[in-house]
């Protein structure tokens, strides 16, 4: 055999014999991979901030997270709010608290030993007491309210008329004085449950006086009127139904 075939074969046998341990190399574990510490340096210390390579600084931009433990729930604390008292009084005619009167100025039956005929009214101003004289030496007695300091007034007078349910105009002075207290009269009223004049009206003459009624019961036994004899409404109807048209009045 020529030298160049035999060459030629020798080279065909040793690839043949390479391969099969070329293909079992796939599969077998490599060796590590070093690096040169120069060519690695770099790299690890920008894992670690803070250290200098090469004369520069190295600064991690990643930013630190704190996670922060959630808060307590803030516990409202709970008052007990008291209702307030609140006070009621009437639109037009505020009325105190008690609007009782004193049981001494209820009707009573009473002895009567005076000159005076049945049927004739006096009024004692000074114990607040009306007198409506019966026969048999009795009278009807109701408690009153009378004029107050500088209104109060004495004589003999007769019903010159009388009116259910009155209308009421003040009188001019009245409505001025009254002004000056800051409370504004109305010039005319109708009669009904809110006027002044109450349920019944006795005309007394020709006067601006009168024994009637009031929206202010409470008031009996005082003086508080502008010189008027103002009665309960219930006791005013009772006299207003005995008293006669003509009847004398004595105001004492």
């Amino acid at each position: 055999m020529k030298p160049s075939r035999l060459t030629a074969a020798l080279v065909a046998v040793s690839v043949f014999t390479a391969f099969p341990a070329l293909g079992q190399d796939r599969y077998g574990s490599r060796p590590p991979v070093v690096l040169s510490p120069d060519l690695a340096a770099p790299w690890v210390m920008q894992l670690r901030p803070g250290r200098s390579i090469a004369g520069h600084s190295v600064r991690s931009n990643a930013r630190k997270v704190l996670f922060e433990r959630p808060a307590k729930p803030r516990q409202r604390s709970l008052r007990t709010v008291q209702p307030q008292p609140v006070a009621l009084r009437a639109r037009n005619n505020p009325q105190p608290a008690n609007p009782g009167i004193d049981p001494i100025y209820l009707p009573q039956e009473v002895a009567y030993s005076g000159p005076e005929k049945p049927g004739t009214i006096i009024v004692d101003t000074s114990d607040r007491f009306l007198y409506f004289v019966q026969p048999n030496g009795t009278a009807r007695r109701y408690g009153v309210g009378v004029g107050k300091e500088g209104f109060s007034w004495s004589g003999s007078e007769k019903i010159s008329r009388k009116a259910e349910w009155p209308s009421w105009r003040p009188p001019a002075e009245m409505i001025a004085r009254e002004r000056k207290k800051g409370r504004i009269l109305p010039a005319y009223m109708e009669g009904g449950p809110q006027n002044p004049l109450g349920a019944r009206a006795l005309y007394l003459g020709s006067t601006l006086y009168r024994i009637h009624g009031t929206n202010q019961p409470w008031t009996i036994g005082q003086a508080v009127s502008s010189g008027c004899i103002r009665m309960r409404n219930e006791d005013v109807t009772e006299l207003y139904a005995r008293a006669k048209v003509g009847a004398k009045v004595i105001v004492r």
